[in-house]
């Protein structure tokens, strides 16, 4: 009798070893879930704060952009800023050249008592200067 006993206690043991297992795997495989869905949240977090990053750099890019880009309409405004030689002002002045941006063919009419070389040299000293493109 005293084994049935002890066979008895250790099938009562072994269920309800089995039962706590069973449940253990359950929980488990719950905070698995749990633990995905948070890895998510957390995913998703962090991207909403590295879109705010890029946003904000984004911005910075745009306000930078818009003043270079006033800053060339400035300079666009004043082409003739930059020096140029006496003689080449004294020259295109002679013609009614020199207020404001300059037309070439007003330029090539201004130029023609030049030699090809001269030309070459007077346009090259206008471009470098911005006054034609």
């Amino acid at each position: 009798m005293e084994n049935n006993d002890l066979i008895t206690r250790l099938e009562a043991a072994t269920a309800l070893l089995e039962r706590a297992l069973t449940s253990l795997e359950e929980r488990a495989a719950a905070a698995c879930a749990l633990s995905g869905q948070v890895e998510r949240i957390s995913a998703t977090v962090e991207q909403s704060r590295r879109e705010s990053e890029l946003a904000e750099k984004l911005a910075a890019v745009e306000r930078e952009l818009a003043e270079l880009k006033a800053a060339s309409a400035h300079a666009a405004l004043n082409p003739l800023r930059r020096t140029l030689p006496a003689s080449t002002t004294a020259m295109l002045a002679k013609h009614g050249i020199g207020d404001g941006p300059v037309d070439v063919r007003t330029l090539d009419a201004a130029l023609s008592g030049l030699s090809l070389e001269q030309r070459i040299a007077v346009k090259g000293q206008l471009l470098r200067a911005g006054a034609i493109a």
